[in-house]
């Protein structure tokens, strides 16, 4: 299974309109809509440089997500003095990628605060990351029902069903016919579903995905 790191969109939690806070102090308040944005040293470019020099792409996979697009959304407050704090994940995508952004924005250097009415003041900032998880292998449903029979698909591009082997962490597994594969896990939780193919009299593993179990 590959991964690829997508892109790093800025959505700032902040306007050019009216000041809008949590408190009624200002000396205390965090803002949702200043005047001036806190930016990172080096503007915007260099915000998203430093992403995509640290997150580490390969979490998903390491974690065995299965394929598809995740856009990660992490909230933060700059704080006056342009420290990073009260960092915490706005989506629950898991596989650890929300904990990997949480992670590189808590340890970045300072930004420039925010500005209202002259003066550095604490606000809001958003960052979306999105990942992206690619597989040699597609299967029809990621999800199980705990102590039920499944069948499952298990679909690769250009190698015969009687080439591919499936193995599973824990519970049953056994082959149906073509690429279908009757699978029962009795307990609720996550397990690992490991695909092998056998091609010119050598077999290799092309990937792992975890199923969630119900």
């Amino acid at each position: 299974m590959k991964i690829y790191f997508l892109a790093f969109l800025f959505l700032f939690a902040c306007a050019k309109a009216g000041a809008q806070n949590e408190t009624d102090t200002t000396d205390v308040a965090v803002f949702k809509k200043v005047e001036v944005e806190a930016s990172f040293t080096g503007g915007d470019r260099a915000w998203r440089q430093y992403l995509e020099r640290n997150v580490n792409a390969e979490i998903p996979t390491n974690n065995f997500a299965p394929p598809g697009a995740y856009t990660v959304i992490v909230q933060f407050i700059v704080d006056k003095d342009g420290s990073i704090s009260d960092v915490k994940a706005l989506t629950n995508h898991g596989f650890g990628m929300e904990e990997e952004v949480i992670r590189i924005i808590r340890r970045g250097p300072k930004w420039a605060p925010a500005i209202m009415n002259g003066k550095p003041v604490k606000a809001y900032r958003k960052q979306p990351v999105t990942f992206q998880v690619f597989a040699e292998f597609e299967l029809s449903t990621y999800k199980l029902i705990a102590g039920e029979e499944k069948s499952v698909e298990v679909k690769v591009d250009r190698v015969k069903d009687e080439d591919v082997e499936v193995f599973l962490s824990s519970g049953k597994i056994r082959h149906d016919t073509g690429n279908k594969y009757i699978i029962k896990v009795d307990r609720p939780g996550k397990v690992i579903l490991t695909v092998w193919i056998t091609q010119k009299k050598k077999k290799r593993e092309i990937g792992k995905v975890a199923l969630e179990v119900k």
